[in-house]
């Protein structure tokens, strides 16, 4: 439930919406700072400043919205047995819960600034753009696979052909159709009316989480029916569970099997962006003390636990009735289970988090533009959103890209932790592009490319499905990294003679490998795989060390 609503200063200086305290005003604060509203460029005050009970029911209501209902069957398609899902989420999404609680908000509470701004004085202008750049592309995937999930209500009442869990492409008129409606609706709402249905979600959540548990409920009926089983004891419930439901075994066709380490390192990392990315320093800034954190754990065990559980099992009873349906289409799924009110749920779930999700790219693409008006910034943003919906891959492999996501945003988290808490105890300067009045940090730039390109290379040696694990060791390296570069850039090494001759040589030694490489495919010296993964890594060598010294070259040139 990512809402904006229309504020108002109430007695004592609390946030109020109407003239009630509202559960979402940390998130909608956030929103009306991103939209260039109060302490976008300065600490919250003490004044403004939220309890408790504002963060539970924010996180409560945001973790449960539209992607879980793709989630949740992607679980079972990955052949996850039960006790791999229960005990991978409880301690997947505890530790996520700690994240925040240790690394996001201690730093939230302190600074009190916006993720951006924080970036901005330590990464320098140009470099945050950049980095908008990136979170608005994503943004733009993940609000086109909620316009996905709400286009699948459209395709049961419609009945036209809808995709299949392997599909890339369209496939019927009659989705291309319903996908560009659902998105120029939305589109049109996040540019125009984006406050109306802000309200509206508000008051959609708690009815949501409902609708969330009784498909639970009626999932385990359902399954109860169908195979006879007699639950007396939580042992019966749980026999059904592990022999019935989530089975275990091989995945379904173009999936990665999951063991209670996938499970586990999703469940942590799918919102990677938000704690070690940082993104949830513009949530906690407005929070009166950093343990409120652990508030976080609302949204974990109501969304990541509850509705993820619940919607898994609609579509294990779906596999169970035809093993051969392997569709992952939430439409369908909650018409079975809740009927016309199941739809409805379909509907507003993906319109509510699509609706903000899109505003917050346009938020993001009308920084690096600020010349051009929110309203047609935001409608190319859904445009583009409403694009990658039609494209049903981005959705039925939701659970790769929440992980991508997170891992290309890790770094820039590791950046911010890294320069708040050691720079200065270090003899560094920290906020350097700040203090040094430079519009990129290139310590921090190269710590970003040099970090993906790290990630990347483990994909390629351990394999793709590795992704949901490599943003761990990626974010110590990027730690590391950083105060290694900023020694090296703040101290001005980079400009010695020395260092310049050793970053020529790493330039022309890289090319030389990336050519030798291809020369040792083609004669069979080396495998394709490990060709691959050198070759990314003599890319990202070219250029981090190329940058180091023909920009610092090309300047001198120009002086």
């Amino acid at each position: 439930m990512d809402q904006q609503e229309q504020l108002q200063r109430g007695a004592g200086g609390k946030l109020v919406v109407d003239g009630m305290p509202s559960c979402a005003a940390a998130e909608t604060a956030v929103h009306e700072d991103a939209a260039g509203g109060e302490f976008e460029r300065q600490p919250v005050p003490q004044s403004r400043l939220l309890g408790f009970k504002s963060f539970i029911g924010m996180y409560a209501g945001e973790h449960c919205a539209g992607t879980e209902l793709m989630i949740g069957p992607l679980f079972v398609a990955a052949g996850v047995s039960a006790a791999d899902l229960v005990g991978g989420l409880i301690v997947g999404n505890a530790l996520a819960v700690l994240s925040w609680m240790f690394l996001c908000a201690p730093i939230a509470t302190r600074a009190r600034l916006t993720l951006y701004y924080q970036l901005e004085k330590i990464c320098g202008r140009n470099l945050v753009t950049l980095y908008n750049l990136a979170n608005g592309v994503m943004f733009c995937f993940l609000a086109g696979a909620m316009i996905t999930v709400s286009a699948t209500a459209v395709g049961v009442w419609a009945k036209f052909p809808m995709p299949g869990l392997n599909d890339l492409y369209p496939n019927s008129i009659g989705w291309v159709l319903a996908v560009l409606g659902v998105g120029a609706l939305i589109s049109i709402v996040a540019a125009c009316g984006y406050q109306t249905v802000a309200k509206f979600a508000n008051i959609a959540a708690p009815w949501m989480v409902l609708v969330f548990l009784v498909f639970g409920f009626v999932g385990l009926r359902q399954f109860i029916d169908s195979t006879g089983a007699e639950i007396r004891s939580a042992g019966d419930l749980w026999t059904l569970a592990k022999t019935s439901i989530w089975k275990g075994g091989d995945p379904q066709a173009g999936q990665v099997k999951f063991t209670f380490w996938h499970v586990m390192f999703f469940a942590w990392f799918c919102n990677m962006a938000m704690h070690v990315g940082m993104s949830d320093l513009s949530v906690f800034r407005f929070a009166k003390k950093s343990w409120y954190g652990v508030a976080s754990a609302s949204g974990m065990y109501v969304g990541h636990f509850m509705a993820w559980v619940s919607a898994s099992i609609l579509y294990a009873y779906q596999l169970h009735l035809n093993p051969s349906d392997t569709d992952v289409l939430p439409g369908p799924l909650a018409w079975r289970a809740a009927g016309l009110a199941g739809l409805v749920c379909v509907v507003i779930a993906g319109w509510t988090t699509a609706n903000p999700t899109i505003y917050r790219a346009g938020l993001a693409f009308q920084a690096i533009v600020p010349k051009r008006s929110r309203f047609m910034v935001t409608l190319v943003t859904g445009a583009i959103a409403t694009i990658a919906a039609l494209f049903p891959a981005i959705a039925m492999k939701l659970l790769g890209f929440v992980a991508l996501y997170g891992m290309l945003l890790m770094p820039m988290g590791a950046v911010v932790f890294v320069d708040f808490w050691f720079m200065r105890k270090l003899g560094l300067r920290s906020s350097f592009a700040e203090w040094s009045r430079k519009s990129f940090n290139w310590a921090a730039g190269l710590t970003w490319f040099l970090t993906l390109a790290f990630c990347v290379m483990l994909m390629l040696r351990y394999g793709f499905d590795k992704m949901f694990f490599v943003s761990l060791p990626g974010w110590f390296f990027a730690a590391v990294l950083y105060v290694v570069l900023s020694l090296v850039y703040q101290r001005q090494l980079h400009e010695l003679p020395i260092a310049r001759t050793i970053t020529k040589l790493c330039s022309w030694v890289s090319l030389i490998v990336l050519v030798l490489m291809g020369v040792l495919y083609m004669v069979g010296a080396v495998s394709l795989d490990a060709a691959k993964g050198t070759m990314i890594v003599a890319t990202f060598v070219w250029f981090g060390a190329t940058s180091m010294w023909m920009w610092n070259g090309a300047k001198e040139g120009s002086s």
